[in-house]
Formats: C-alpha cells, sequence, structure tokens
C-alpha cells in the first residue's frame, strides 16, 4: 500500500465520492486510503436517544455552535495517545473547511471548548470523521445537534466509517460495501443543505 499524494481540498472530495477516506498511521506518519467493508454508518431514520441524553439536550447544558472552532475540534480530536490526525490531515481538512465542504459542531461550556465532532458534507452525505469530550457526554450532545441538522437539512447519508460500543448506542450498524456505494451514490445526487435551522430532538 502507497502512502497517499499531498492531499488537497479537490483531492479530498474526489476520495470521498469514491467512498475512500485519508489516514495516518501515527501523528507524524505516512497517510493512507481506507475505504472498510463492511462500512460503518448511522441510519438517520432510526437513530437512537436514550432517555438521559433527551433530558441533557433539553436541559442546554452546553451552547452548542457550528464552525466556529473547526480547527481547534480537530486538534482536540487529535489529542490522544495514538492518533491518525496528522497536521497534513489538518490542514488538508482546514482548507476544506473553508470552502464549505468539512464543518463542525461543538459544545461549549463557561466559554471553553468541551466536546465536538467534525466530518465532510458533499450532495446528501456527511462523513463523521471524529469526535471529542472533555466534559461528561458532551460529545454526544453534539451527535444529537449533527443528526438534528442533517435531518433538517435533507441530508439521507450519515458515514461513520466504523462501527464502535459508543456508536452502536445510537444505532449504527454495518453494511456491505457494495451496499454502502449504492447509497453513496444516491446521498450525493441529493442537494442537501447544511446552512439550515434546526430543532434538535425535533423527531
Amino acid at each position: 500500500m502507497e502512502p497517499v499524494p499531498p492531499l488537497s481540498p479537490e483531492l479530498l472530495v474526489y476520495a470521498y465520492q469514491q467512498g475512500v477516506f485519508p489516514m495516518a498511521d501515527a501523528a507524524d506518519g505516512p497517510i493512507y486510503w481506507y475505504a472498510p467493508d463492511p462500512r460503518g454508518i448511522i441510519p438517520l431514520d432510526q437513530f437512537y436517544v436514550s432517555k438521559n441524553l433527551r433530558k441533557l439536550v433539553r436541559k442546554e447544558a452546553f451552547t452548542v455552535r457550528t464552525d466556529t472552532a473547526f480547527e481547534a475540534v480537530m486538534r482536540a480530536c487529535a489529542e490522544r495517545a495514538e492518533t491518525w490526525i496528522s497536521d497534513e490531515i489538518i490542514a488538508a481538512y482546514v482548507a476544506l473547511h473553508e470552502l464549505d465542504a468539512a464543518h463542525s459542531v461543538e459544545c461549549w461550556q463557561a466559554g471553553a471548548l468541551v466536546g465536538g465532532l467534525y466530518g465532510v458534507a458533499l450532495g446528501g452525505a456527511f462523513f463523521g470523521e471524529s469526535m471529542f469530550h472533555r466534559a461528561r457526554d458532551a460529545s454526544k450532545v453534539a451527535l444529537v445537534h449533527l443528526v438534528a441538522r442533517l435531518k433538517a437539512g435533507g441530508y439521507t447519508l450519515l458515514d461513520t466509517q466504523f462501527t464502535t460500543p459508543h456508536l452502536e448506542q445510537f444505532g449504527a450498524a454495518e453494511i456491505p460495501r457494495e451496499v454502502y456505494e449504492q447509497r453513496l451514490d444516491h446521498a450525493l445526487a441529493v442537494n442537501a443543505n447544511w446552512h439550515v435551522s434546526y430543532t434538535a430532538l425535533d423527531y
């Protein structure tokens, strides 16, 4: 497997349209393309929110913002013992964000960024990349707001790349790569709107 060429927004868009995405093998390591089979997704019509999380969201314990600290969210997601988010990846996705094709959902508390997530939005597909939390359940609240925005904006695919026990509690599931590619083709043809007003848990 050969490392990918220098990343650019154009290359990232093309890659996501083909169902592949980049990951570095270390914070300063080479970057490779990945296309998992099976693929992890969260069906938007089956997204599950527990009773306790619903209460927390309605309590508005966090101030939820969008796209006000994209790079900070990425760097927070990279703060772990082993990370695939290198400086080159951060620079490429920040450039993609400046083209309005990558977005962050952020949870703030007392003026501090305490949780959030980021991903890529193309057509009616949102490709979730990573999430983090510095306050309990902050990333979960960000995910609830993300799904509410995606539903309101007409998105049809929430790609999680892989599944984890954390994501499975929200309804994440694995589908064969062939099925994923069919859903991706359909989603890319959708004219969804990220910049839409929404109400969390309004579903």
